[in-house]
This record gives structure tokens, C-alpha cells and sequence, in this order.
């Protein structure tokens, strides 16, 4: 058995072992919602069918909840006092995932027909609504002061996705999109809840500022090397290991963090790039033309560096993680963890 293989079962065991925790209390959290919300969050998460019944099935790796429950035994308390965090920050993660899959129009999740595609799309709507005010709830049921200030933390966070969201979607009718405003477009469509995920279980239970500003910029710059590899995964990545098309960013006109790397690089493979994107915006290719069109257009992000930038940058941030997690004292197997997780979703790729 390779050393990689030995670090890929480690990472799923950590990840297996924060969704035992935690599952029953989100299937909880889920079931105080009207039943219609319910069946749809059901459905969604990977527990029921389309028409309610069981499946036990659960989707997704579960990253965010997992860091959660890892902030709570770095910050010396046990893992199961990051469970109300956990679920928190997954509830947010899903409100954003059924807004995603409407607005992006993606048909298929995890390999099953999307919720907005089954239940219509107002009920879609409606049960990302239902889950991000649920978030709220169950962290503002512990009634403590603690419970509050991650409470608030969630909110900041979720206010900052927001914001990514909505650049994201600007940005697709955008001809002159800058590497920086993506950047900071990345940093809050998916870093802000990534670093509330690292800290959130610390703040839970009253952890030093110190050490929350360190877990939160763990979870910042690994935030962001998640979104570089994601975004070489809408390009590159297999529709086995995504879910979705070959080239599924290009294909919905996206500014992805390679693309706008390759533009600011200049040259002839980034100008001829850019006259293609142009030209895509003004009049989408034919369905006939569209493959070799956009497999074209990946093999000039390329040329022009964008793969090759995305790569390294995300590498970059993964070192910048781990030096956080040095900056202070924190408990030693959990600071193991984080960085394994860390290291997954930078090599998840590969």
C-alpha cells in the first residue's frame, strides 16, 4: 500500500467519522421544517427519493462540517461540541448548492436529476431559503454567548457568499473580468465559508481570538486553493469524478480563475482566447460545433498558462494553510487533521 493510499484512507476516515457525528443532528435539524421543505432537503442532501422515501444515501464529502468538528478539538475541546457548527455550516453550503444548480441551470447532481429539476423551481428556492434560516436556529438554540458569536460569524460569512455569488453571475456577461477581481470574487463565493467552517467549532467553545484569526485564515487560503481546483475541474476534470459535461465552466461561460489567468497573461494564445470567449457571449456555438469549439478554448487556457498558474497558485495557498496552523498552540492530532484534509482538497484532482 503506497504512502498515498495510506493518506486518502486517513483523510476518509476523519471525514467518515465527523458525518457519523453529526448526521443525526442534521437529519434532525432538517425534519423541523414543513414536510414539503423537508422531502425537498431530503432529496437534495441524498436521505430520501423523489417522492419521500428513505434511500440512505448521503451526498457529498462533507469538508466543511468535518473542519468544523476539527476547530473544536484544536481548540482542546471535543469534537462533538463543533456538531451544532457543523451542521450549521452544511445547511449554508446546501442553501447555496440548490441556489447554484437553478441559476447556473445544472440538470444533473451527484450523478441524479437536481431539486429544482424534480420539485420545480420555487420549491428549490424556497428549501435553500428554509435551510439557511435553519442554520441560524441551531445555533442560536444553544442560548449560550459562545453560540451567538459563531451565529455572527455565520452570518459575515454568508453575507460574503453572497456577494461571490453575485460577481459570479455578473461576471459571465463581463468581457473585461481582472484576475484580481476573481480572486477576490473566489475568496468570498467560497472561502468565506470555508474559514467559517475552520473556526466556527473553536468559537463554539470560547477559543482565543488568536486562535480563531489563525483557524479562520486556515480556512481562508484553503477556501481558496478548493476553488483553484475546482475551477481546473470545470474545465479538465472527467464528468465521472464532477457530475457534470466536459468542460462544463467554459460551456456556461464562466470567468474561472484559469480562464482569467490565461487572459492576463497576454500573447497570441490569450488574444485568440479572448475573441473566442467574445464571440461565444455575442452568439453561443451550435450544439454540433460546441465540443471541439470548447475543447479548443481549454487547450488556449492552457497555452496561455491558466492551467499551469491555477496549479501552482493553488500548491501556494496550501503552504500558506499549514503555516497558520503553526502560528499558535494548538492540539497536535486535530492540526494533523486539518492538514490532511487540506491536502485532499488540493490533490483531489489527481
Amino acid at each position: 500500500m503506497t504512502a498515498r493510499t495510506l493518506h486518502q484512507g486517513h483523510v476518509a476516515s476523519v471525514l467518515d467519522r465527523a458525518r457519523d457525528l453529526s448526521q443525526p443532528a442534521l437529519r434532525e435539524a432538517v425534519d423541523r421544517l414543513t414536510p414539503s421543505m423537508t422531502k425537498v432537503a431530503g432529496y437534495h442532501f441524498g436521505w430520501l427519493t423523489a417522492d419521500g422515501r428513505e434511500r440512505g444515501k448521503i451526498h457529498g464529502k462533507g469538508i466543511r462540517n468535518a473542519m468544523a468538528l476539527l476547530s473544536a478539538r484544536a481548540a482542546g475541546a471535543p469534537a462533538e461540541s463543533g456538531i451544532p457548527g457543523g451542521v450549521a455550516v452544511e445547511l449554508v453550503h446546501n442553501f447555496s448548492l440548490l441556489h447554484d444548480d437553478l441559476m447556473d441551470g445544472d440538470r444533473e447532481r451527484h450523478h441524479q436529476p437536481t431539486a429544482w429539476t424534480v420539485f420545480g423551481p420555487s420549491a428549490a428556492i424556497l428549501g435553500g431559503v428554509a435551510l439557511l434560516t435553519l442554520a441560524e436556529e441551531v445555533l442560536l438554540d444553544l442560548e449560550t454567548s459562545d453560540g451567538a458569536a459563531a451565529a455572527k460569524l455565520l452570518t459575515t460569512s454568508t453575507a460574503r457568499l453572497v456577494t461571490g455569488q453575485t460577481d459570479d453571475l455578473e461576471f459571465e456577461s463581463r468581457d473585461d473580468v481582472t484576475l484580481e477581481e476573481c480572486l477576490r470574487m473566489a475568496g468570498n463565493k467560497t472561502s468565506a465559508l470555508m474559514s467559517c467552517s475552520a473556526a466556527i467549532g473553536a468559537v463554539l467553545n470560547g477559543a482565543s481570538p488568536a486562535t480563531v484569526r489563525a483557524l479562520t485564515d486556515f480556512g481562508e487560503h484553503v477556501g481558496l486553493a478548493f476553488q483553484l481546483v475546482d475551477d481546473l475541474l470545470g474545465i479538465w476534470g472527467s464528468p465521472e469524478l464532477t457530475g457534470k459535461p466536459v468542460r462544463s465552466d467554459l460551456r456556461a461561460g464562466k470567468k474561472t480563475l484559469p480562464v482569467a489567468a490565461a487572459l492576463a497573461a497576454g500573447g497570441s494564445a490569450a488574444e485568440q482566447l479572448a475573441r473566442m470567449l467574445a464571440e461565444d457571449a455575442a452568439e453561443a456555438p451550435s450544439e454540433a460545433d460546441s465540443d471541439d469549439r470548447y475543447a479548443a478554448e481549454a487547450d488556449l487556457v492552457e497555452k496561455a498558462g491558466g492551467r499551469a498558474w491555477a496549479g501552482t497558485e493553488a500548491d501556494r495557498q496550501l503552504t500558506l494553510a499549514r503555516e497558520r496552523l503553526t502560528s499558535v498552540e494548538l492540539e497536535p492530532d486535530a492540526v494533523r487533521d486539518l492538514t490532511a484534509v487540506a491536502d485532499y482538497v488540493v490533490r483531489r484532482q489527481q
